[in-house]
């Protein structure tokens, strides 16, 4: 039993599951989302000094 599970980073946890969902071609309700980084803020809220990231699992759907 082996579940697709990507890792994603981006300036934000939104942008990195957004980003996450399109290449797993999944919506939100069909995946176990993990926060790994909430990522940090530079000097004066400047986005970038360190990334978000996720990892983003499909969850098996059972058949009736």
């Amino acid at each position: 039993m082996n579940q697709l599970s990507i890792e994603v980073e981006g300036k934000t946890v939104e942008e990195a599951i957004k980003s996450a969902l399109e290449k797993l071609k999944l919506p939100r309700n069909q995946v176990k989302i993990e926060i790994l980084s909430e990522g940090e803020k530079g000097l004066f809220g400047m986005p970038g000094v360190k990334p978000a990231k996720v990892r983003v699992t499909a969850i098996k759907r059972r058949s009736a």
